[in-house]
């Protein structure tokens, strides 16, 4: 316990000045530096991070993506992802083909669909932090992922009767899943309070707690996927660098898939916009 909470303090000490200068070109780069980290750990799990046929695009990818989106305006980064998620899909396919004997196409599906969902969720951060109003918007990232995560867990302690699915999370209870939601959607309500008196924000409070409730299921439901690949592979951790806490991928798991929906969320809908 002693070294989870040593860990959390120095991931903590070292988030925040990554956070103060999101409006620098330092943020792309930290988010580059995260993408192609957990990028290795998902290629290593899978057998494939010595497939440089597969490994070297995809980190080439992750470390362009976030610098591309910066550069360009909300419509174009969403045509720049559809772009990547094509040709991803389609050089995959070849790989395939021209890889038989050293690979599976399973292999190489599941490579996709975790590595576009790593790669896409990175992004998402930098696309929220440039949206109208995204100094704070991209804030929701996080406290959706670790208020969800936090209230589950002491939900959990407290009142769990009910695991919720054993089979790949045998600690996590229906009754700590519900308690993360329910803090999920009133950390954005109070977010959006927050917003509109002390910053004079115009906010959507049904927007935001609608958004709270599918950032709260999103949060759960990423955590547990990547949950069913280490499973399968028969490992505890995707990797070491946060002791306590496993690798990058461990630590980010949630917070990519809350990043993603945020993201489609935000195209759509307005949840808080400057007064002009």
């Amino acid at each position: 316990m002693k070294q989870r909470i040593l860990t959390a303090v120095i991931g903590i000490g070292i988030l925040i000045p990554i956070l103060l200068f999101s409006h620098t070109w330092f943020f792309p780069v930290a988010v580059a530096v995260c993408s192609v980290i957990a990028l290795y750990e998902l290629l290593r799990c899978l057998g494939l991070s010595r497939m440089w046929g597969v490994s070297v695009p995809t980190y080439v990818l992750a470390v362009a993506l976030p610098f591309l989106v910066r550069l360009v305006d909300a419509a174009e980064s969403m045509r720049l992802v559809a772009l990547c998620v094509v040709a991803c899909v389609l050089y995959l396919m070849a790989v395939s083909v021209f890889q038989y004997e050293k690979t599976s196409f399973a292999q190489l599906g599941e490579a996709l669909l975790a590595g576009l969902y790593i790669v896409l969720g990175f992004n998402a951060i930098v696309f929220l932090r440039d949206l109208p109003g995204g100094e704070f918007l991209y804030l929701l990232v996080f406290i959706g992922a670790w208020i969800t995560d936090t209230f589950a867990y002491f939900s959990g302690v407290l009142l769990g009767k009910h695991k919720l699915i054993p089979k790949v999370s045998p600690k996590k209870t229906v009754e700590g899943s519900i308690g993360g939601t329910l803090f999920c959607i009133l950390s954005f309500l109070l977010f959006g309070v927050i917003m509109n008196v002390g910053f004079s924000y115009d906010v959507s409070y049904p927007a935001l707690a609608i958004s709270g409730l599918i950032v709260a299921l999103v949060s759960q439901v990423g955590d547990l996927c990547m949950s069913v690949i280490k499973r399968e592979r028969g490992i505890k951790d995707y990797g070491n660098l946060f002791p306590g806490h496993g690798g990058m991928l461990d630590r980010f798991d949630s917070i990519l898939a809350v990043a993603s929906v945020l993201a489609v969320i935000c195209s759509v809908t307005n949840l808080m916009m400057p007064t002009l």
